[in-house]
């Protein structure tokens, strides 16, 4: 066992503790002291430490894992905005999410918008395609709809578009289009053509929430993150999002002590032509690290100049970046590497990719960058050569489940040979650079880890389309490691935490069903039962809703879509229908480890279902149901 001889604050035993700590991976107990693991072993050494105050907490038997970390995860701006979105994430068929439109239309009070704020594809629908206008327009004929489906394209019914004021005479905005009828009138459907901006500016149009309502927002928010066992996130800034502006909900938040999720965050360039500007002031008034464990900066990006930003908008031709790119690129690059600043940087496509390395080259010429924790962003069509300059010169890549969600569109444009590497992971970790996995929540794909973990494991996207052949899928650990000690290389802080070992941060996750032997189908399906954040509960269900610290207060205003819906896939809604409401009552009722892979949560329902079999409790045989263990 290794341990301190301090007497622990909390101590967890009868688990099955994953700790990704290779000279020690695997214990039954853990104690916790000071906001970290102060022993990690087994429970009849483990279980001696406890004093008279310690809290003990019996896991009866579930796996542990260390807390999630997202790579890349807006969670800044996703706050500020979470309370007045209608999440489609999870939704399983069209009818669904209109019917959650429809009751949340009903509530919506005037002015306000009812948003759907991507974090879903059309392929997920049973039905296999987006709600038309007209379904939008008969839904809300008074009360304004945006409803934004990834980066590609953004619905508008009637009373939105007159609330944005487009018209016959507004013009287009640069790589965007205002689809028109034939009169020239706006129909509601806005076009990146690839660029995303025009469906941004739209939605910043919208009303916000004064800031007490944001800070509310922001707490709820960390708590969906909680549920779902993330403990930690690289804020990747955002475009309409200022600094120090736009910071001030979660730097109050963390002021308190309020945090839940622990935060690193870079600061995107906002002004196209003014991004030297930003990080010359930025470098003089921000220090590198500034902050603590959970709310700390992490350098520059992901948007370092405008000129290098090739949006990933697959149903659009790839777009050509401007010859000033490299120019600009390299300017800005020079600012953060003078002042020991690490960056990311947003690029989807190979061609961005050697061009912003042929930037980054030439600086390294005067300024070595390796050692400064640099890295690419999404990286989805990245080619060997690229991989080898990033390796020589320190570089790492920080790769997202976009492809889940936009996989179809990639292989209905570039075959299904082209995306069986997008990106090439295995090849990156071959390599030898450092990989991490995350979301790029909230717009462009779901900030649900699990689905992120899935697509890791099974290659497959949303609606099931296997893209990735075995040679570039990942063994359940692996995936695990991208989500957790990896991750901890991009925000500099190796050693401090991604691991369940002594004098690492106390963050873990006891997931609702086992990671390692659940089926593969089921891994997006997972949510926490118990989730730590620096030795402090912040989220527990069922048998450990008890021992839950840090409930927020009902979400505000009262018409949120967070009080009915919740989150991912409409979980807090009780009149949703039934099938996956019925699902997740089963898994959170059932306190067993291991589900049946034929009947899930279901026992009972099993054990008294007509079968080919004399004794069903005793059945184990060729349908492998196992629901007699329980």
């Amino acid at each position: 066992m290794n341990s301190s001889n301090t007497t622990p604050d909390l101590i967890l035993h009868r688990g099955l503790f994953t700790t990704l700590d290779r000279a020690n991976p695997t214990a039954t107990a853990v104690a916790i002291m000071d906001g970290k693991f102060s022993a990690v072993g087994h429970d009849h050494d483990v279980m001696k430490l406890a004093g008279k105050q310690t809290k003990i907490i019996d896991l009866k038997g579930r796996r542990v894992l260390p807390g999630l970390i997202d790579n890349h995860l807006h969670i800044i701006r996703g706050g500020l905005n979470f309370n007045m979105e209608l999440r489609w994430d999870g939704v399983r068929s069209l009818a669904d999410a209109m019917a959650m439109l429809k009751r949340q239309v009903a509530v919506t009070p005037p002015p306000q918008w009812v948003r759907v704020v991507g974090g879903f594809t059309e392929h997920q629908f049973d039905e296999k395609r987006l709600p038309t206008i007209e379904e939008l327009n008969e839904v809300a004929p008074d009360t304004p709809v945006f409803l934004l489906h990834l980066y590609d394209r953004a619905l508008l019914n009637g009373a939105a578009l007159r609330g944005v004021g487009y018209t016959k005479d507004t013009p287009d905005p640069p790589a965007g289009e205002i689809v028109r009828d034939s009169r020239g009138n706006p129909t509601g459907l806005l076009l990146a053509k690839p660029n995303a901006g025009i469906l941004y500016a739209t939605l910043a149009r919208g009303p916000k929430l004064p800031f007490d309502y944001q800070l509310n927002s922001t707490r709820h928010f960390m708590r969906e993150l909680n549920r779902l066992g993330v403990t930690g996130a690289i804020d990747a800034g955002g475009g309409f999002q200022n600094y120090p502006e736009d910071y001030a909900v979660i730097q109050k938040l963390a002021d308190e002590g309020q945090l839940t999720v622990r935060i690193a965050y870079n600061l995107f360039t906002q002004k196209p032509k003014g991004e030297k500007d930003d990080f010359l002031n930025w470098t003089k008034t921000s220090k590198y690290q500034q902050g603590t464990d959970y709310f700390r900066h992490n350098g520059g990006g992901e948007m370092l100049v405008f000129s290098a930003a090739d949006f990933e908008d697959f149903r659009q031709p790839r777009p050509d970046m401007p010859a000033e790119m490299e120019s600009e690129l390299a300017e800005v690059v020079r600012i953060l590497a003078v002042n020991k600043w690490p960056w990311r940087l947003h690029a989807t496509y190979d061609e961005t990719i050697s061009r912003a390395l042929d930037a980054f080259e030439r600086v390294n010429q005067d300024i070595p960058i390796d050692g400064l924790h640099w890295f690419f962003d999404h990286a989805e069509t990245i080619s060997d050569q690229s991989i080898d300059r990033i390796a020589a010169l320190g570089g790492g890549i920080a790769v997202q489940h976009r492809m889940a969600y936009q996989g179809e569109y990639f292989v209905e444009r570039y075959g299904i040979g082209a995306a069986e590497a997008t990106p090439p992971i295995a090849r990156m970790l071959q390599a030898g650079i450092p990989v991490s996995a995350g979301t790029d929540a909230t717009r462009v794909a779901s900030y649900n880890p699990w689905v992120s973990l899935s697509w890791l494991v099974t290659g497959k996207t949303v609606a099931g389309l296997r893209i990735y052949p075995a040679r570039n899928r990942l063994d359940r650990e692996t995936a695990l490691r991208m989500w957790t000690e990896n991750v901890t290389w991009f925000s500099n802080q190796e050693g401090r935490k991604g691991r369940i070992e002594v004098g690492q941060l106390a963050d873990l996750v006891v997931p609702d069903r086992d990671y390692f032997a659940c089926s593969e189908d089921e891994i997006a399906d997972i949510t926490a039962a118990l989730t730590i954040v620096g030795g402090k509960v912040v989220y527990g269900a069922g048998d450990f809703a008890a021992f839950d610290e840090t409930v927020p207060p009902p979400a505000m205003p009262d018409w949120s879509p967070v009080r009915r819906f919740g989150g991912y896939a409409a979980w807090g809604d009780s009149n949703g229908s039934g099938e996956a409401v019925a699902r997740r009552s089963l898994a959170a009722a059932c306190g067993c480890a291991n589900h049946c892979g034929i009947h899930g949560h279901g026992h009972a329902a099993a054990w008294s279902t007509r079968l080919p079999v004399s004794d069903l409790r005793s059945f184990w045989g060729a349908l492998g149901c196992s629901c007699w263990a329980f």
